[in-house]
């Protein structure tokens, strides 16, 4: 059977396609099983096998790099989709633990245009070999531990826009071939060891340069006098050095920069923007920490674009000028710590955060309009100036405030029911060391989110409010040196971050204790009720659910990172100020501006307590400070405070305690002051270096007590009067740590 026309062109059409498809198919495969050229995969090898690399679960996994597999498909590896020439190389967090050889097969990939190796554990000086990868355009060997003096090899690679090589320790200065980068528009040098013998050469040839971050190094010098030339230049970033010298006007005359960070260095003089561009597009300014002195110049208030100020930190002094109200677009102005005086301008109420703490300003004047309106404001610190009156009722406007600091003024009279309208988004109150007087009102229905309440060193008296149960984010609370009169605020313990309780120097009176109701505060990490009235008993268990001084923050975290740098208060850049205190540590009343999260503390002292020192008060292993002086307890010292391997400083004088000083004291290595005295302790000093380095007054009034001839320099006599005045008495010795 002879087949039809249309049969054969049906088949004509079948075959055409198969084979179409198979040339495509075999042109893709092959293709894809020669787009990685041979070398390049061979010196990606190579460079692998320099590494005991690590695996993260965070990082790139090179298990990926085998011959089995395209290279150009191995993980941070990118190819150019033609020639097949690797050009893109990033490793960012792979631990690859070693120093970069000068015949390492990474400098055989002569196309490579973008290397990052940030975050890789690299050590040791990096090979001039760097410079051979001339089409690089971008480079960071950020955060690693690389030294030498590298930016002579980087000075070769004319093609680059972006160098990062923060946070290592290279060294040396900074080469005059180095403008030969005409097109790099990003230089981060920060946290190194460069000098800046040649900068002032260098600077204004670099005409291409719109980035530039020199910031944490070890700098000493002045910048260049003239720096219009940079005329690209958006970001300029110097902080954390030693420059000195005066206001580098120059740079201001640049109309393309945005930002400048001056801050942390040793600048002094006058500032003086000179002649700005009217064209400026300067957003961010920050000149904190250095030693400017004389007024703030009228010409900032030329520079509309200004979004953030930030003087603080310097000598300057005068007033707030007035025109700096034609800011329309500032949002944030830090004036803290210098010597300005005089008006609190009306217009700044219409900003987001104004911070004028530590200067000399004395009232409040109005806006532009005429009265004191905005309800911008989320952070108002006036604190430590010369501000006095009644409370402002203006700040019961301000609905979103999240932060309010009166401290350390002259304000008087009552505090306002009204401020209950600005708590829904507040987190820190601090109206300490003023006049005010009254009750302190009951403001907190709807202060869910206070994370601390600082009420201390005023005349308020009257009851704690009961408002304050809905604080259920609270950390801290001090209501300490006032004239608050009432009982023990057990139902507090039910607040579940609950850190830091001050009720010292009050007229709270009454027992801790009931059997009816549970002992809470599970999370309490200092308390102090000192010099009030509390009486009665303590259960012996009393401190069994105290667990946040049992376990440690390493515990609690599950790591080895230091905490001594943590502090209470600091929630990051939306909430970024350390909650302070005065307690008596190690003898002495000291000021903590800060209160380390490591920090746990317990102070009953001047109260009517009697009976015995609770057994569970071993339990609280974390404890450093515990002053249970001038109080009624009878008995013995527990054995178990022994048990208190972090404590520093323990205060147990001015009771009636008996029998001997516990012997295993002597074994915490921690314990440095100590306090025993007026007790009827009998029986010998123990001998440890812990007990024989205390002050003589550290054991006196203890008729029995004996074994005080090393420590007191001559025999021990007892006294003939067992309760001697205080007034005639030996003082005790005051330490500071």
């Amino acid at each position: 059977m002879i087949p039809g026309p249309s049969n054969c062109f049906s088949g004509i059409v079948t075959l055409y396609f198969f084979i179409l498809g198979s040339l495509v198919l075999r042109t893709l495969a092959s293709s894809r099983l020669h787009y990685c050229r041979h070398d390049q995969r061979d010196a990606l090898l190579e460079f692998k096998h320099e590494f005991p690399v690590t695996e993260s679960k965070r990082s790139p996994s090179l298990s990926s790099w085998n011959k089995s597999s395209d290279c150009c498909f191995w993980e941070g590896v990118t190819c150019d989709a033609k020639s097949g020439d690797v050009i893109s190389l990033d490793l960012s967090y792979v631990v690859l633990n070693n120093s970069l050889k000068p015949n390492s097969g990474l400098f055989k990939l002569q196309q490579l245009q973008n290397l990052t190796l940030s975050d890789c554990y690299l050590y040791g000086e990096i090979t001039s070999s760097l410079g051979n990868l001339s089409r690089l355009t971008h480079l960071d060997l950020s955060s690693n531990q690389l030294t030498g003096e590298v930016l002579a090899s980087v000075s070769k690679l004319n093609q680059l826009r972006d160098l990062l090589l923060s946070e290592n320790s290279f060294s040396g200065n900074i080469p005059t071939s180095f403008t030969n980068l005409t097109k790099l528009s990003s230089l981060d040098i920060s946290s190194n060891q460069f000098t800046l013998e040649n900068f002032s050469f260098i600077l204004p040839n670099l005409t291409s340069l719109s980035s530039l971050n020199v910031a944490s190094n070890h700098f000493k010098s002045t910048l260049p006098s003239d720096m219009s030339g940079l005329r690209n230049l958006k970001y300029f970033d110097v902080r954390e050095n030693s420059f000195v010298g005066t206001f580098p006007t120059s740079l201001f005359t640049i109309p393309s920069l945005q930002v400048v960070y001056l801050e942390e260095n040793q600048f002094m003089g006058p500032i003086n923007f000179g002649n700005i561009s009217s064209s400026s597009r300067l957003q961010d300014l920050n000149l904190a920490h250095n030693k400017f002195d004389g007024p703030i110049p009228e010409s900032i208030s030329e520079i509309h674009s200004l979004i953030l100020v930030d003087l603080s930190h310097n000598s300057l002094v005068g007033p707030i000028p007035p025109s700096m109200s034609k800011l329309v677009n500032l949002q944030h102005l830090t004036l803290s710590n210098n010597k300005l005086e005089g008006e609190v301008p009306g217009f700044l109420w219409g900003l987001i955060t104004v911070t004028l703490s530590h200067n000399s300003f004395s009232s409040f004047g109005k806006s532009s309009s005429g009265v004191l309106d905005g309800e911008s404001i989320y952070e108002l610190d006036l604190g430590s100036n010369s501000l006095g009156g009644p409370f402002p009722h203006w700040i019961c406007k301000q609905r979103f405030l999240k932060f309010l600091d009166l401290s350390n003024n002259l304000f008087n009279g009552s505090i306002p029911p009204c401020l209950k309208n600005s708590t829904y988004w507040l987190k820190g109150l601090v109206l300490r060391n003023n006049s005010f007087s009254g009750i302190l009102p009951d403001v907190f229905v709807n202060a869910t989110m206070l994370l601390s309440l600082d009420v201390s060193y005023n005349r308020l008296e009257g009851k704690l409010p009961k408002s304050l149960i809905n604080c259920t984010y609270m950390e801290l609370l001090n209501v300490g040196s006032n004239i608050i009169k009432d009982t023990f605020p057990s139902w507090l313990g039910s607040l579940p971050s609950l850190r830091v309780l001050i009720l010292r120097s009050n007229a709270f009176y009454g027992s801790l204790y009931y059997d009816h109701i549970s002992i809470g505060f599970q999370h309490l990490r200092l308390i102090d009720i000192s010099q009030n009235g509390f009486s009665g008993t303590l259960s012996p268990f009393y401190f069994s659910n105290w667990r946040e001084m049992v376990t440690s923050v390493l515990e609690e975290n599950g790591s080895n990172i230091g905490t001594e740098d943590w502090y209470m208060g600091e929630k990051g850049p939306e909430f970024s100020h350390s909650n302070s205190m005065t307690m008596i540590y190690k003898g002495v009343e000291t000021d903590f501006l800060r209160i380390p999260y490591s920090f746990r503390a317990i102070d009953f002292s001047g109260n009517r307590f009697f009976g015995n020192i609770p057994e569970s008060i071993g339990l609280l292993k974390e404890l450093r400070l515990l002053n249970l002086s001038g109080n009624a307890f009878t008995s013995n010292i527990p054995q178990s405070l022994a048990n208190l391997t972090s404590l520093e400083t323990l205060d147990l004088s001015r009771n009636q305690l008996s029998g001997h000083i516990p012997r295993d004291l002597g074994s915490l290595s921690f314990l440095s002051t100590m306090n025993f005295s007026h007790n009827l302790l009998e029986g010998p000093v123990p001998l440890g270096t812990q007990f024989q380095s205390q002050h003589c007054s550290t054991f006196m009034d203890n008729l029995r007590l004996y074994g005080l001839e090393k420590i007191c320099g001559t025999t021990h006599v007892p006294n003939s009067t067992p309760r001697e005045s205080e007034e005639f008495s030996e003082p005790e010795e005051q330490v500071i740590n």
